[in-house]
């Protein structure tokens, strides 16, 4: 299992992605071997600095960086030999399983489209984030963002593609699909809304249980809630403010800490070819840790494989 990581990608680049792999060394038996992309000088001295092994690692030298601002089609075009498009040329070519990064979010969402391609039969990919329930449950929430209009065939692939995550990755038998709407009854809500109900309810391959409100989003009633990308990322950064407004109170609660996005690593595109995870542009070595993970897992559990096989079978 061979794992990408772009070393230059997020504020605290290169240390704290050193930082995440000496964690993730020290407690994984079996660790994956990591291929790192980025500036081999900085590199090689953090790796020295933390006393890392070198026999379960690789660094693939690079001299461009992808800023954060950069547009993204662009950099990607001009900085072919930068830390992200090295990344994304290693996972096209099967040099690596998956590909981690917590650089410019545009310019990982058009290598992850553009590079390793959608999964056969997939009208749009999506990204999706956890979402910490109060009796300690976790659900998913997708898109949150990356499809900002969409139309009822793309919400009804996303309720399969976010089954399959919440079955395989969070361990739920049987997830419980709702669809994030301003009212429980049938009918409720706006054209996208009332068209993609039928669907949901109509699909076989997904354990429906109807519209859920604004309310119900941190409560155990279903565990994959389906929107378009414009709701699904507003809720996504209030969530995260949830977080910031409880430590700036000085509020310690356990459940509120689970608001905490370093928990998750980051968030996966789903519905492209291989894993691809985009952490938080401030990530540290407790988010890179997990993004390894997360990336070790997905492919253990050949999520990919698993989302094609169900979306052939429509």
């Amino acid at each position: 299992m061979n794992i990408g990581i772009d070393m230059m990608g997020g504020d605290f680049a290169p240390l704290e992605a050193v930082k995440g792999i000496e964690q993730y060394f020290a407690e994984s038996e079996l660790p994956a071997r990591l291929l790192l992309t980025g500036d081999q000088a900085s590199i090689e001295e953090l790796l020295v600095a933390h006393a890392i092994p070198r026999n379960h690692l690789e660094i693939i030298p690079t001299d461009q960086v992808i800023g954060m601002q950069e547009h993204p089609t662009r950099a990607l075009k001009e900085k072919q030999n930068s830390s992200i498009a090295v990344g994304f040329q290693l996972l096209a070519g099967g040099k690596t399983d998956a590909f981690i990064s917590a650089g410019n979010t545009g310019a990982m969402l058009v290598g992850a489209l553009f590079s390793i391609k959608a999964i056969e039969g997939v009208l749009r990919p999506t990204i999706s984030t956890l979402i910490p329930k109060e009796n300690g449950q976790t659900g998913l929430l997708l898109d949150v963002g990356l499809n900002a209009d969409c139309k009822p065939e793309q919400l009804n692939q996303f309720a399969i593609m976010g089954s399959v995550y919440a079955k395989h990755i969070l361990g739920i038998s049987q997830p419980r699909v709702g669809l994030i709407n301003v009212g429980e009854e049938e009918g409720k809500g706006n054209i996208l809304a009332q068209a993609t109900y039928p669907l949901l309810k109509a699909n076989t391959h997904i354990h429906f249980i109807g519209n859920i409100e604004g309310r119900d989003l941190l409560l155990d009633k279903a565990d994959v809630m389906v929107c378009e990308g414009f709701t699904g990322n507003i809720i996504l950064k209030m969530a995260e403010s949830i977080y910031e407004i409880t430590h700036q109170k000085e509020i310690h609660h356990e459940y509120f800490e689970r608001f905490n996005f370093e928990h998750y690593g980051g968030t996966p595109v789903l519905g492209v070819s291989k894993p691809v995870i985009i952490g938080h542009g401030i990530s540290g070595a407790t988010a890179f840790k997990n993004m390894i993970l997360l990336a070790e897992k997905m492919i253990e559990k050949d999520l990919m494989g698993k989302m094609r096989d169900e979306l052939t079978r429509q």
